[in-house]
């Protein structure tokens, strides 16, 4: 006998691989992979007797849920529930859920829609979505979408003023499409803490002649960032691809309305000014999803909406750290997820750098967010982020058929 070894396993590609070289069945291996990972799940304000319920249940099956301690003489009227447990456990709490009173069945239903909206009830493979055009095409989910920022502002954080020019305009966007951005993302009007509000007037006079240039010479989507409905019908009308809503729909109420007409991708982007959050993660997947209703209930497809969480909008930069730590909380939201943390302020406080000396901490955010597989990243630095994303998923890849 040898061993034993510690195995740093991190997927079920590779848990599979080492199944197979033991010998194992198809049908065990099926089995023993839900077993293989634990996931966490929370519930918020569950009613004392149910939480009672569901801790008894997950400790029968070899799981765990973290309740408030009144919880067991019921001297608190309800409790968050953390549960901690693995797939193949979740599915014999939906079942044992079933018949439960005090609503746990839909508790059960939930956790249930959950894991099939993510793909994991009874397979791991990840799905992806086709946005077609007349004249150019994007495949989300397929691998990491590198958005490259260009604003035609002269305010904005980091480059404002140096893109207004619509020639100078397409050829930065032109060199970032050369170093491998899959779209371009234009915005007329600085989100920047104590940046000027801009009338729509004035923000269709910056982007349009430059979205113009931009649809007959790039081969990539276009993207316009605005949270203004009518700069929005312009845009769309124009022949933009999809409008990247930095005000998330709330904002402009007609911005759904909008969008939906012309059945364009969207990304919502949580955004609320002077924010003070009871439970920052939860708060801001309530706040998206109410987002995500607004354009649904318009009539834009579902798969036409990716979410935004919002990084450097009405958050300190502790909360923007744990957001980038967290993020693959928001995968809740059933959405493909775009990281927008480029240059961003909570970097410069970490490194105490100005804005022009942020690569190394921007990557650091990109990194992260590609081993938490977010679909898209929204960034200054092209080059250099589509280098780090090729690394990262040979990486990733790397060992799976070993």
């Amino acid at each position: 006998m040898k061993g034993p070894y510690f195995l740093d396993v991190n997927n079920k590609a590779q848990l599979k691989n080492i199944f197979n070289k033991i010998g194992c069945d198809k049908v065990g291996t099926e089995l023993m992979l839900r077993k293989s990972e634990i996931v966490p799940l929370l519930f918020k304000a569950v009613k004392s007797p149910g939480a009672n319920v569901i801790k008894q249940q997950m400790l029968s099956l070899g799981g765990e849920a973290v309740v408030g301690r009144g919880v067991i003489d019921c001297s608190q009227e309800d409790s968050d529930v953390l549960l901690l447990g693995t797939l193949k456990e979740y599915q014999y709490l939906v079942e044992k859920l079933y018949h439960q009173p005090w609503g746990l069945a839909k508790v059960g239903e939930g956790i249930k829609e959950l894991f099939m909206n993510n793909n994991r009830w009874e397979t791991s493979m990840k799905k992806s979505c086709r946005w077609k055009w007349s004249d150019r095409q994007l495949v989300v989910g397929d691998k990491v979408q590198v958005m490259g920022i260009l604003n035609v502002t002269p305010d904005s954080f980091s480059d404002g003023g140096r893109y207004i020019n619509p020639q100078k305009a397409l050829e930065h966007a032109r060199k970032m499409v050369e170093e491998g951005a899959d779209i371009i993302d234009v915005g007329g009007e600085s989100t920047r803490p104590g940046s000027s509000i801009v009338s729509a007037e004035e923000e269709l006079d910056r982007v349009m002649p430059v979205l113009e240039i931009l649809l007959k010479e790039l081969p990539v989507p276009i993207s316009l960032d605005t949270y203004k409905a009518t700069v929005a019908q312009e845009a769309l009308s124009l022949g933009v691809n999809i409008i990247n809503d930095v005000g998330g729909g709330q904002k402009d109420p007609g911005m759904a309305e909008v969008v939906a007409r012309f059945n364009s991708p969207v990304i919502i982007m949580h955004n609320v000014e002077n924010s003070s959050y009871d439970d920052l993660i939860p708060d801001i997947i309530d706040w998206l999803e109410n987002s995500i209703q607004k354009y649904e209930d318009a009539g834009l497809s579902s798969d036409k909406i990716v979410i935004d969480p919002g990084i450097g909008f009405g958050k300190t930069p502790e909360e923007n750290l744990t957001v980038i730590k967290r993020i693959k909380s928001f995968q809740a939201l059933k959405k493909p997820l775009l990281l927008g943390a480029s240059r961003k302020s909570f970097i410069g406080k970490v490194l105490d750098i100005p804005v022009g000396e942020r690569l190394e901490g921007s990557l650091a955010a990109v990194a992260w967010g590609v081993m938490k597989d977010v679909e898209m990243v929204r960034v200054h630095d092209v080059k250099e982020t589509v280098k780090l994303i090729k690394v990262l998923e040979a990486i990733k890849k790397a060992g799976d058929s070993v």
